[in-house]
């Protein structure tokens, strides 16, 4: 009977001690999930989903004046651009086939260009039959209001000035 009584402690401190194991087995893979999700989301080049969108005011290739005060009513899909950048040339026609696509039009497109006006022509004359154009130093009006820290980087803002989603590429914005 003693040896019974031994038997089955020592099946219990095995048991507990593979239990605590699993927790942190489980734990860790759950960490793990969250930082390949995380990579796969890209970096945050933008202000999140969420955010407000800080006062701006610009003036587009055509001449007309945007700010946060005119953003329409339906929300407007935001491309932030810049000359040189290979990642902003290869996401670019997918930004144009969702501003041909817009239910708003033109009106709810607009393409931030942050470099000279002689080093984005080719991407000036790629956009401006499909969105309404800003160009602008880097770090110009549009690029703080929307806290752009890197390139490419798209947004989906409101009317209310809210950010509803962001990213590095149009996957996942929903536009």
């Amino acid at each position: 009977m003693p040896f019974l009584i031994a038997f089955v402690t020592v099946v219990g401190v095995l048991c507990a001690v593979d239990l605590v194991l699993s927790v942190g087995v489980i734990r860790r893979l759950r960490e793990h999930s969250e930082a390949l999700a995380a990579l796969r989301r890209g970096p945050e080049v933008m202000a999140p989903a969420g955010s407000a969108v800080g006062p701006f005011a610009a003036v587009t290739t055509d001449g007309e004046t945007v700010s946060d005060d005119t953003l329409p009513g339906t929300p407007t899909l935001v491309g932030v651009f810049s000359p040189g950048c290979p990642a902003c040339a290869e996401r670019m026609p997918s930004f144009v086939d969702a501003a041909k696509n817009r239910a708003g039009g033109r009106s709810s497109v607009l393409a931030v260009l942050a470099g000279r006006e002689e080093d984005v022509a080719a991407e000036r004359a790629a956009l401006e039959p499909v969105a309404r154009v800003v160009i602008e130093s880097s770090g110009g009006g549009l690029t703080r209001a929307l806290s752009v820290s890197g390139f490419p980087a798209f947004a989906l803002v409101d009317a209310s000035r809210t950010i509803l989603a962001s990213g590095t590429s149009m996957e996942g914005l929903g536009a």
